[in-house]
């Protein structure tokens, strides 16, 4: 099963900012992402993050500053971009009255493709779906509708993946199969930019790391360049603490 975009495309942003009803919500962020980088983004609630995603996913348009998605701008060629694109957010996005298996099928129709036979049962069993595969969406636990979109991320062969706080609503063992495919995505060239509070996971899954606070991205640092109290010493100084 195919999990990340191999064509080596970047990510650029320059100067992005968003403002609503005069506050400003992301001041002049900078950011460039290259194939194989996850990019993973702590702050405290209300610092940007899910405005950044938001404005990456192309849900959102910038109120200043310019991005591209292998060239392709993410204002006003938003089709080129969402189709480079696999997003994991707060809600499901899942039809209510069709089964897991019917929504990833139609999911993959809407993005103009169609799975190779026997790619979506092997989703489906990877997320430990197939008690629940023919089932309506509406009857399944938060946690299983959870499961759901992450299978639906398993069958994106997109470029970069976003990712907000993918972690809620996951037990342990789905968690593994977040980390498992999230691994081969950068190993096969895909790009991921992530929001999440779980910094121990997040940590161990990035390979940059990224702090957002008051809207301006204040750090952005290799993983490598920093051990996990340094930088949960770091997080606490210039997130918490206010500091530059």
């Amino acid at each position: 099963m195919a999990h990340g975009g191999t064509s080596g495309i970047s990510l650029h942003v320059r100067g992005l900012s968003k403002a609503f009803r005069g506050t400003w919500a992301l001041r002049g962020l900078d950011l460039d992402l290259g194939p194989g980088e996850t990019l993973v983004l702590f702050g405290p609630n209300g610092s940007g993050k899910t405005t950044l995603l938001k404005i990456l996913s192309t849900l959102l348009r910038p109120t200043r500053g310019t991005g591209t998605l292998g060239g392709a701008d993410l204002v006003r060629e938003r089709e080129k971009v969402r189709r480079r694109i696999g997003l994991l957010s707060h809600g499901s996005f899942l039809y209510e009255d069709l089964t897991p298996r019917e929504n990833l099928v139609f999911g993959a129709a809407m993005r103009g493709g169609r799975p190779a036979d026997g790619t979506i049962a092997a989703a489906i069993e990877r997320v430990g779906l197939e008690a629940v595969a023919d089932e309506r969406v509406q009857t399944l636990s938060s946690g299983m509708k959870r499961r759901v979109t992450l299978a639906r991320l398993l069958l994106n062969t997109a470029d970069l993946w976003l990712l907000d706080e993918p972690y809620t609503n996951l037990d342990r063992e789905a968690t593994k199969v977040l980390e498992e495919v999230l691994q081969e995505h950068q190993e096969q060239g895909g790009m991921a930019v992530m929001a999440t509070h779980n910094f121990l996971d997040g940590f161990k899954l990035a390979t940059r790391l990224g702090i957002l606070a008051r809207g301006r991205l204040i750090l952005d640092e290799p993983r490598e360049s920093m051990t996990f109290p340094a930088f949960q010493e770091l997080y606490t100084l210039r997130a918490e603490g206010g500091g530059r």
